[in-house]
Order: C-alpha cells, then sequence, then structure tokens
C-alpha cells in the first residue's frame, strides 16, 4: 500500500510518499480502508522530533483516520466488514490502510461523511475532554479559547456554547478569524497579536476574569492567559505550538484559588468509559446539526508536506484533510 513516513527529522521535505507492507491485524483488531485522514500539530511535532513522546524512525505519522471495514480479527465482536466507522491511533494514518483495536473504533453516522466524522478523533476529543473532564465547565461560566478558528478551538467554542457557557471569549490572530468565531458562536472577540489582549480579556469581564481558559500556544500567551483567570479558574494547556517556554511561577496561583491543568489526550483513551461517550455524543451533535465543523482544506494523500506547510504557516482555518 502507499503511505507517508519520513526517515529522519526535519521539515515537510522530509516527508516521503513511499511503498510500505499492509498492516497485520490481530484477534481484536480491525483493517480499515482509509477514505480520510486529518492532519495536526502534532504530526508537525513527530516530524520534527519534537513531541512529548519518542519517535522512532522511520515513521508512518497520523493519528486519526475514517473509512470501512475490510477485515476484522477473529475475537472481533461489535464490528464486521463494510461498516463506517471514525477512529483516533497511536501512529500510522497517513496510509491507503490502518489497523485499529476494536476498542478505539466508533460507527459514522449514515448522514456524516468520512471528512467531517476524521475531524472529530483528536481535535473533537480534546475540545471534549479540556472543557469537561479537565476544565469542569458549569454552565454560565465565562470561557477563553485561543486561536478559536483553529481546528480545536472551532469545536471548542460551539461545544461551550452547548454546554451552557454563560459568555465566550474568543481569540484570533486576524479580523477574518475572529469573524469566524462570532459565526460560531463567540460573544466577544480580541486580536492576540495586540500588545495589551489581556487587559481587554479582563474588560470585557468587569475585571474579575475567566473561569476557563483553553491554551495551547505557550510562551508570553501562557503567562498573559494565567492574568487572564477569575478566582478558581482553570487554565488548561493542551500544546504549546509556539516552543517558547512560559515564565510560571506556581505560587501565584495560591492567592485566587486558580490551577494549572495540563491534558494529553492518550490518557483519555486509557479510559474507554470516557472515550467512547464522548465520541458517541461528538458524533451525535453533528448528526443533529449542533456542531458544525469547519473543513480547512483536503489534500492528496501524496501531498501531505503541502498540508503541514499550510497548517505551520497559521494561515488556515478549521480542519486540514488527507484523501488517499
Amino acid at each position: 500500500m502507499k503511505a507517508i513516513q519520513f526517515e529522519e527529522y526535519g521539515g515537510p521535505e522530509v516527508l516521503k510518499y513511499v511503498e510500505v507492507d499492509m498492516p497485520e491485524i490481530g484477534d481484536r483488531e480491525v483493517l480499515v480502508n482509509v477514505k480520510a485522514i486529518g492532519v495536526n500539530y502534532a504530526d508537525t511535532a513527530r516530524r520534527e522530533g519534537k513531541y512529548v513522546v519518542p519517535t522512532e524512525l522511520p515513521f508512518i505519522p497520523g493519528a486519526e483516520i475514517a473509512g470501512e471495514i475490510v477485515a476484522v480479527g477473529e475475537n472481533v465482536t461489535q464490528f464486521i466488514p463494510g461498516m463506517r466507522v471514525v477512529s483516533l491511533i497511536e501512529s500510522g494514518a497517513y496510509a491507503e490502510f490502518a489497523k485499529v483495536h476494536e476498542m478505539a473504533l466508533a460507527l459514522i453516522p449514515k448522514g456524516v461523511d468520512y471528512t467531517d466524522a476524521v475531524a472529530l478523533p483528536l481535535q473533537g476529543q480534546t475540545a471534549y475532554h479540556i472543557l469537561t473532564t479537565m476544565g469542569r465547565l458549569e454552565k454560565g461560566e465565562t470561557v477563553l479559547v485561543h486561536a478559536a478558528a483553529g481546528g480545536v478551538g472551532a469545536i471548542s467554542v460551539q461545544l461551550a456554547k452547548i454546554f451552557g457557557a454563560g459568555k465566550i471569549i474568543a481569540t484570533a490572530s486576524s479580523d477574518e478569524k475572529l469573524a469566524h468565531a462570532k459565526k460560531l458562536g463567540a460573544d466577544h472577540l480580541v486580536n492576540y497579536t495586540e500588545e495589551d489582549w489581556e487587559q481587554q480579556v479582563l474588560e470585557l469581564t468587569n475585571g474579575k476574569g475567566v473561569d476557563v481558559a483553553l491554551e495551547m500556544v505557550g510562551g508570553e500567551i501562557f503567562d498573559k492567559t494565567v492574568k487572564c483567570l477569575a478566582p478558581f479558574g482553570r487554565l488548561i494547556i493542551f500544546g504549546a505550538a509556539s516552543g517558547e517556554p512560559a515564565h510560571f511561577y506556581p505560587g501565584q496561583l495560591m492567592r485566587r484559588n486558580q490551577s494549572v491543568i495540563g491534558f494529553f489526550l492518550p490518557q483519555i483513551m486509557n479510559k474507554p468509559e470516557l472515550y467512547q461517550k464522548s465520541f458517541e455524543e461528538l458524533l451525535h451533535y453533528i448528526d443533529s446539526g449542533e456542531l458544525e465543523l469547519t473543513i480547512g482544506g483536503t489534500y492528496k494523500l501524496e501531498d501531505a508536506a503541502e498540508a503541514h506547510r499550510a497548517l505551520q504557516g497559521r494561515k488556515t482555518m478549521g480542519k486540514l484533510v488527507l484523501i488517499p
């Protein structure tokens, strides 16, 4: 089968379109004919050798797939060939076929296409759990969503509304992206390229600050986001896209009973009761029309390097998808 693989760390140019062996499935795994592949910042971090866990070479990147089951292991009980499924996997998604453990699969409703479904495993699940499991969002609370026109941000804005947030403050780097966040349900808009953006956030909350802040940039953005927290506020870290270190002093949280919480999605996958419930809810929100997914672009599998350049150029809105 064809796949994208890299044998050294580096820029998008290290991604090669090559022939590799078909995956061999175990007794509780299924083989999926991949129809759509999600592209994520985690994939670029893998490629650069900067991911949170080691990346052994050679490596086939990608963690999100949607497609059709073509074979099942002898002990698989819940799935049969022909079923349309979506899943989060550890690696190997940038390929024509992928193997998946049955516990990681979710059925795609008839009204949902592969391209929309594949936007959910990583970014949808991340948005869901940073708001609920980690952020413990309560109805009426104020939420700050950075990069609100991106993959996780766009879903987070909508889920915060679904979950009953009283006020959603969205940040982005351009008027176009802010307008998109407004369309998705954001109540207030802040351009975080402006020097005093954290003061704008505080003014929008009458000086109180936000109850839940979603942060994945790092560096100065993290430092200023801490200043935006209300008493008992929770800041959820789910990335460090800038690669810049933050200057954080834990003692500063004590005075106002604030929390800084880390999030890593694979830990959710280790708790099937959390993973399956959220997957089912997210697919329901899409099927019912409550959740609108923004597809920022589709690329042929062999053009994965181009997709990585677009993603890291920060000129995209929504989800980027590869099509084998």
